[in-house]
């Protein structure tokens, strides 16, 4: 009986991560399909449907040796650097560079680079990433787990490399410059939590405290304030260019507001904190 029911639960874990897999690939073509309007073409093929193919395709081609050796250690790093190989590829593919590009794609790879090298020596430190503990033994659940990390790397820079590929060129103005330092109030406010937060967790005796200093005294998660933060700035720089269908893309800071809240960023902390400290 308890084989029967483990069998059972399995092919509904199969089920809804199969369902998952193929919601997030629809749901994302159908953007790619409205951001393509008044982009750049590349050999018939708009440069936001290659973009679309590279944030999914990266993380499938690293999902085999990850589940090869069911390991969750290149997860965050193979997102970061999606990141970075996406936005490469939308300023490669770019006919005529202008500020706006060039600001979009540095204030993205720096971000990247930083995210992805902090939550790799915070892997290697810790050894494993007990959210992974079921997940990598199921091959489809695994797979929508990578399959969601393209999801979220596509939509999170839809609206930049939107911009980036846009016909519709436009000087830098007012907009752009408060996006500027919304980008860095929210990049400040990131990195000061996550070291915070790290120096808090590598003193011993704060074991089974939870951290009330610094920024973390004003916020219960300054990191993923920060975070949202920096991604309005960018979708403030990347606005004025947009024409038509392109504003489609404004689902970007709502993606990573909505990603934050609600599914893996708050709510989970919130929902471990509840079990570990209670009220």
């Amino acid at each position: 009986m308890a084989s029967i029911r483990k069998s059972g639960l399995n092919s509904m874990t199969s089920t809804k991560s199969i369902l998952g897999i193929v919601l997030s690939l629809c749901m994302s073509l159908g953007v790619v399909a409205a951001l393509g309007q008044g982009g750049i073409d590349l050999s018939g093929f708009s440069v936001i449907f290659v973009c679309w193919v590279i944030a999914f395709s990266a993380n499938w081609i690293m999902f085999v040796p990850a589940y090869a050796y069911k390991t969750e250690h290149y997860y965050d790093l193979t997102g970061s650097a999606t990141y970075i190989c996406v936005t490469f590829t939308a300023l490669a593919c770019a006919p005529d560079l202008t500020a706006r590009d060039v600001i979009l794609g540095s204030l993205i790879m720096v971000w990247a680079l930083r995210l992805g090298f902090f939550l790799f020596s915070r892997i290697r430190r810790q050894g494993v990433d007990v959210r992974f503990n079921k997940i990598k033994q199921d091959f489809w659940w695994f797979l929508m787990t990578w399959t969601l990390q393209g999801l979220w790397v596509f939509l999170t820079l839809c609206m930049a490399i939107t911009a980036i590929t846009s016909g519709h060129k436009q000087p830098l103005g007012l907009f752009a410059g408060i996006g500027v330092m919304l980008w860095l109030v929210g990049f400040s406010f990131e990195v000061v939590a996550d070291r915070q937060k790290s120096v808090f967790r590598n003193d011993e005796s704060n074991t089974k405290a939870f951290i009330t200093t610094g920024l973390w005294s004003y916020s219960r998660h300054p990191n993923y304030f920060g975070e949202m933060i920096l991604w309005i700035g960018i979708a403030m720089i990347a606005a004025p260019v947009l024409v038509g269908w392109q504003w489609v893309a404004l689902i970007s800071p709502l993606f990573v507001i909505f990603l934050l809240t609600k599914v893996s960023g708050v709510q989970l902390l919130e929902s471990q904190a509840l079990r570990r400290w209670g009220d």
